[in-house]
């Protein structure tokens, strides 16, 4: 079934993740998660940490892990802005189970010069990660 698209961009500091038509992205918005699709009204949102799913013009569902960021949608053109964004393929589980591990002893540590806030945002980007990732297998 054909479905009207719209240019999408996913971009982080270091590079751009997705560039293409897509049909679908959902997002997870700091007031709830939404969808954008075809003709959407114009929006600027916040994201948090969470999950954002692309339907690409062929059907194909790719899911990225990121980190928080905006979102701009303008006249069918959708910009997603985001510390991190990694495709549940990318992930390394391994990697993001040890980043957990150091989160979680930071957060239990005793030391003053944590910062409890930073600690607390490496945690959940660490359990995003995971649960993203354990997508792909």
């Amino acid at each position: 079934m054909y479905e009207k698209g719209f240019q999408l961009e996913i971009v982080t500091p270091e590079r751009v993740v997705f560039k293409d038509e897509a049909t679908s992205v959902s997002a997870p918005g700091v007031m709830g998660g939404f969808q954008v699709l075809h003709n959407h009204a114009p929006l600027l949102s916040s994201l948090e940490i969470g999950a954002v799913k692309v339907k690409n013009k062929q059907g194909k569902d790719t899911v990225y892990a990121t980190s928080g960021g905006f979102v701009e949608v303008r006249n069918n053109n959708v910009v997603v802005l985001v510390e991190s964004a990694e495709a549940a393929g990318e992930i390394d589980l391994d990697r993001a189970k040890s980043a957990e591990e150091r989160a979680k002893e930071r957060l239990h540590s005793k030391d003053p010069s944590v910062d409890n806030s930073r600690a607390e945002a490496a945690l959940m980007r660490a359990l995003n990660r995971q649960r993203i990732g354990k997508m792909n297998n």
